[in-house]
């Protein structure tokens, strides 16, 4: 697990290394590798967005508890790009990278 949260470090590092050139010149001026890189330090960063229990008053979404092996399955597959092909929105307010899959399922129904 511990290789999985360096490079989940690093590419949310890179991203941030980037975020300049990206204000100042746009997306388009990256490298192929650079904007896999801002893509999947994105959806990283949406997926740690999981509903926690103490804010299920103020976002009236219920809580979720995703256990540790989930959570290393889950960052695994986003450093390694299995989960590329989805929307970065399917990310958001999730709990396991099942419910992200499954709401990408849904998002592409609705469009």
């Amino acid at each position: 697990h511990y290789r999985v949260a360096r490079s989940v470090q690093e590419i949310l590092q890179r991203y941030k290394s980037l975020q300049d050139i990206i204000a100042i010149l746009g997306m388009d001026e990256l490298s192929e590798e650079d904007k896999l890189t801002v893509a999947r330090a994105r959806k990283i960063e949406r997926f740690l967005s999981q509903p926690f229990h103490v804010a299920e008053v103020f976002t009236g979404a219920p809580g979720i508890l995703v256990s540790l092996e989930d959570t290393i399955r889950s960052f695994k597959g986003l450093v390694e790009g299995e989960y590329d092909h989805l929307p970065e929105a399917a990310f958001y307010m999730v709990g396991t990278i099942d419910d992200a899959v499954a709401k990408a399922k849904k998002l592409a129904e609705a469009a």
